[in-house]
């Protein structure tokens, strides 16, 4: 990995390797991550704190795509002194209804903020080309990234653009068994790590669909088997840990994307919806 040149993709980028790191560097990274930072900290005093050698911090932060300390030391202050970055803060039982409604709110949208700075715009082109050409689509997710795959496919639904979802990993394997070339898995895992949607990804890939992944980690074993990959981010909680503010960055994506299959067929698009719409008006009192 190369050190990011938008000072908003630090933090995430950062974040994103912590699963490649062996302990002592992601307890390197943990300090530097949770300290107040400036261009003047001393390696030393990070060293000492993280409980490793100066060598170690050295290396840790070429591992991180960054030429040494003073790089990595530099670009994470810069990172800290933007407003988004304040925006996250920790819950705490003390806390009152108001505080919690502030914190839950902001950390969503430093996520959104960070997710945006991250966003591969080629890749996020590829994603909606293939959604649009696809000749049959399975999205696949579990637990929580299932009901992010069943929003996503209601939205394609009313513009005519048919998905199935799967939640159960029997499921994921027989639906990846009947695909082949030209049509298209989009995954959805956080961690990108969950080893019944990997193994079905893997079966999809190898019997020649293409693959979308929708996740928090572009290194994990999912994304090494994409031909595209949309990375969210989020800075994780002790309560409500990563995948809260995560979903709603996921949701956002998939929302820029669904719009951009619209717009290769806008006129059918618009058609589809308005015949969608109709058949649900009824319903309503």
């Amino acid at each position: 990995m190369s050190a990011p040149t938008d000072p908003r993709a630090v933090g995430p980028r950062i974040r994103m390797m912590l699963p490649e790191l062996s302990a002592f560097e992601a307890r390197i990274v943990d300090y530097l991550l949770r300290s107040e930072l400036d261009e003047r900290l001393p390696l030393k005093q990070v060293a000492d704190r993280a409980g490793v050698s100066e060598a170690m911090v050295v290396k840790t932060a070429k591992k991180l795509g960054f030429d040494g300390f003073r790089e990595l030391r530099a670009a994470l202050a810069e990172y800290k002194r933007l407003p988004a970055v304040d925006l996250h803060r920790e819950v705490t039982p003390e806390d009152t209804a108001q505080t919690i409604v502030q914190k839950v709110f902001r950390t969503a949208i430093q996520a959104l903020e960070e997710t945006l700075a991250i966003l591969d715009i080629a890749a996020f082109e590829k994603a909606a080309d293939l959604i649009h050409a696809a000749r049959q689509r399975d999205f696949y997710g579990l637990g929580g990234s299932a009901q992010i795959a069943r929003d996503v496919a209601h939205k394609f639904l009313r513009i005519g653009i048919r998905a199935a979802v799967f939640d159960d990993t029997h499921m994921m394997a027989m639906s990846a068994n009947l695909l082949g070339p030209g049509d298209l898995v989009v995954a959805f895992s956080h961690s990108g790590r969950t080893a019944g949607l990997v193994d079905a990804v893997q079966l999809a890939k190898a019997n020649g669909a293409a693959v979308i992944a929708i996740s928090n980690y572009d290194s994990s074993p999912l994304a090494t088997l994409a031909d595209v990959v949309l990375c969210s981010t989020a800075q994780g909680s002790p309560l409500t840990g990563e995948n809260a503010a995560a979903r709603i960055a996921q949701l956002n994506i998939m929302d820029a994307v669904f719009v951009a299959v619209a717009q290769r067929g806008y006129a059918r698009a618009e058609e589809n919806l308005a015949r969608t719409m109709a058949a649900v008006q009824g319903k309503r009192r």
